[in-house]
């Protein structure tokens, strides 16, 4: 990437998180490729209760991005893909962010900075499952350096997509 990349901050994410993260998804274009609506509330109190035990546990999970101003924009980092189909066992890295803070470079510096925090965690690689219509998160896959592994048709959404691998 030519550009500098923005500060970030990469911080486990709190209760409070499960409102910033429902506020800047609760948007149709962010979740175009992840089930294509709106989640409740719910799910995000849930998902930052798992993230918490994650790291707590592995000393990784998807941590809440905040931009230079202490802003929540979206998250980024990286569990166990969750799935019985898939790289079952493997390490996803994964980011969402608000739409109002796409084309910026977030997404690509957080998952920079996720992976040297896996990579001083001795993590041996990752993949990312990505839409094959997600150009956005295609380019960052790139810009990480990560290989196209295999294509896909996810079981729910019966959608092509992309399996890419990094070793780290």
């Amino acid at each position: 990437m030519n550009r500098a990349l923005p500060a970030v901050q990469l911080r486990v994410p709190t209760d409070e998180d499960a409102f910033a993260w429902h506020r800047a998804f609760d948007d149709p274009e962010v979740m175009e490729f992840h089930g294509g609506s709106s989640a409740e509330l719910s799910v995000y109190e849930e998902l930052t209760a798992r993230q918490r035990r994650h790291d707590a546990e592995r000393g990784f999970c998807l941590w809440s991005v905040l931009d230079d101003s202490g802003d929540v924009v979206g998250f980024t980092g990286a569990q166990p893909w969750p799935h019985e189909w898939g790289p079952s066992g493997e390490i996803e890295i994964g980011w969402r962010l608000g739409r109002a803070h796409w084309g910026r470079g977030y997404a690509s510096a957080a998952a920079e900075a996720t992976l040297e925090r896996l990579r001083a965690l001795e993590v041996p690689h990752v993949v990312a499952m990505v839409d094959a219509r997600n150009e956005r998160s295609i380019a960052v896959t790139r810009r990480l350096g990560m290989r196209l592994a295999e294509t896909f048709v996810t079981p729910s959404s019966e959608r092509e997509g992309h399996c890419y691998r990094l070793d780290l």
